[in-house]
Formats: C-alpha cells, structure tokens, sequence
C-alpha cells in the first residue's frame, strides 16, 4: 500500500490554471473524459446560471465530493479530489476604460452656420442689385468689414456662390463677379422652358381652379417689389413663385434644378446692371395673367406667356 502511495504522489502534478488546460496534452485528454463520465451520471452544467461574482468554468469540468468553502485554491498545486465540486473563481475586472459621455455641440457653431446664411442672402442681393459689379474682385476681409463680422463667414458663402456660378476664385485676392453675356443668359432662358413649358402645361390639364388662386398672393408680392423698384425683393418673389408653381408636380429633382436655373439667371449683365422700373412691372403682371390662364386651362396661352417670362425680362 506504501508502494502503491508513493507511485501515486509521483505522478500527481499541480493542476493548470484557468484557461491553461488546452496547453496540457494530458489534461486535455482528462476533461473530455470527466466530462463524458459526468454526463452519464446526470450531472449537466451547461444553461445554469452562473453565481454573481463567480466566473464562468471555461469547459474546465469541476472535481467532484469537495464542499464549495473548503479552503482549497484553484491551482495551488494540490489535485482536487474525485467529485469535487468547483471552487467560487472571483470575477475578473475589465480593463476597458469608460468610454466618456459625447460633449453637446457648441453653440458657436449654430451661429456660425447662421451667421454664413445671413451673408450668403446679403451678397446675393447684393449682386442682383449690381452694387457688387461683374468683372470687380472683392476680398473676404474688405466684404467682412463692411457686414461687421469676420472673413470666415464671407469667405464660406463666397465659396457657395461659386458652385452657383455668381463668382469666381482668384487665388491670394479674394472672389471676381462673374461677368454675364447676352447669350448666356439667352441660352439659361432657353433651358428654362424646355424644363418648365411641359410641367406647367401638365398641371393645367390636372390642377383645379382653387389651387391656382391659393398663388395669388405670391403674384401679388411680385407686383408690389415691381411697383417699388426693388429689384434684389423682386427676384426672390419671382422665385418664389415659381418654386410654388412647380412644387405642385410633387418633384424635389426639378425644383431644384429650376431654382438653380432661376437664380443664375438673375445676375445682372456687365453692360446693363440695372433693370428698368417698367420692366419689372411688366414681368410681374405675367404671373398674374399665367395664374388667369391656368385657372381658365388655356393651354395656349399658358406656353406663350411662360416662354415670353422667361426671354422677354430674363427675369
């Protein structure tokens, strides 16, 4: 029996940590084979739930007969005993850091962003009225002092407004007015109505009357900017307009490809930056005889007055 003890202790050796079982042939040969004998005899631990604080066994089967508490260390060096039962396993501490809370928004950025929006209307009545004239290069800083605010914003908008075509980028001076000719402009008006003639001819056939007069106060403020001269509230009535003539096509594509149109369209030529008082009064008082006639669903008189609109005043 002495014999047969001391063969025993020879070849006990310290049990592997958590996770090392994989790394020990002998021990990987082990635990399936525990396992196998455990799940004869009814003892299935796979779905329970594991003990708060207790980690998870890692497929490492436990000895059987030891009581939980009885003071053995897991990997002490000491074999547990047949059919003992797991030893608690402190849980392990994550070493991720929190992850901070997402600071708000600074509010300087909503007043940048609004500030840029000021200056892009500013400058664009300001070209619709010619006092910044085509063919002139004004810098961001020299347009900064004279809105009060600094060259960032006018520089921004600036930017915008060469996507739009209303001025071009000189590199270490600032921004040039771009300087339309005649053609331009006829060959914008031309565009215009190969876009606009066909859906504002399909919403004659299909719009009813009461939805047409709805636009007439739009009309209207065409009318009084007219009245008064004032060419940069004049343009962006005319816009309006047309924006809520062709909405009602229920196409965010075209309306926004017609407002661009529009818009280029409204920069004054080098040769004649001002529009005549009288031309203005007469443009306006087409929107009014268009709504008459698509109310009325006068086809032919709806394609006449949009094409003269759009050559007559290029407005």
């Amino acid at each position: 029996m002495e014999q047969g003890a001391a063969r025993e202790r020879a070849t006990e050796r310290p049990s592997p940590p958590l996770g090392d079982a994989a790394r020990d042939p002998e021990e990987a040969v082990r635990v399936p084979e525990q396992a196998r004998a455990e799940s004869a005899r009814g003892e299935h631990t796979h779905g329970e739930p594991d003990a708060p604080g207790v980690a998870p066994s890692h497929g490492v089967a436990p000895a059987s007969g030891a009581a939980p508490g009885s003071g053995a260390a897991p990997g002490s060096g000491a074999a547990p005993a047949s059919g003992a039962a797991p030893a608690p396993v402190p849980a392990r501490a994550s070493t991720h850091a929190p992850v901070p809370a997402r600071a708000p928004v600074p509010a300087a950025r909503v007043v940048r962003h609004s500030v840029r929006g000021q200056i892009l209307d500013a400058l664009r009545t300001a070209l619709v009225g010619g006092e910044l004239v085509p063919g002139e290069v004004y810098s961001a800083p020299a347009l900064g002092e004279r809105f009060g605010v600094s060259a960032t914003p006018v520089r921004e908008a600036m930017q915008r407004l060469a996507v739009e075509g209303a001025v071009e980028v000189v590199p270490n001076r600032g921004f040039r007015v771009t300087e339309r000719t005649p053609r331009e402009l006829a060959e914008l008006a031309e565009i215009r109505a190969l876009i606009e003639v066909p859906v504002m001819l399909r919403l004659a056939r299909t719009v009813p009357a009461a939805r047409w007069a709805e636009l007439r106060p739009l009309a209207e403020a065409t009318s009084t900017a007219a009245a008064r001269g004032d060419r940069a509230h004049y343009a962006e009535a005319d816009r309006a307009f047309h924006r809520a003539v062709l909405s009602l096509a229920g196409n965010e594509q075209l309306l926004a490809v017609a407002d661009d149109l529009h818009r280029r369209s409204q920069w004054p030529l080098i040769s004649a930056p001002v529009v005549r008082h009288g031309v203005l009064v007469a443009d306006a008082a087409e929107h009014t005889a268009l709504l008459d006639a698509l109310i009325a669903h006068d086809l032919a008189v709806v394609e006449s007055l949009v094409r003269e609109h759009f050559t007559g005043s290029n407005a």
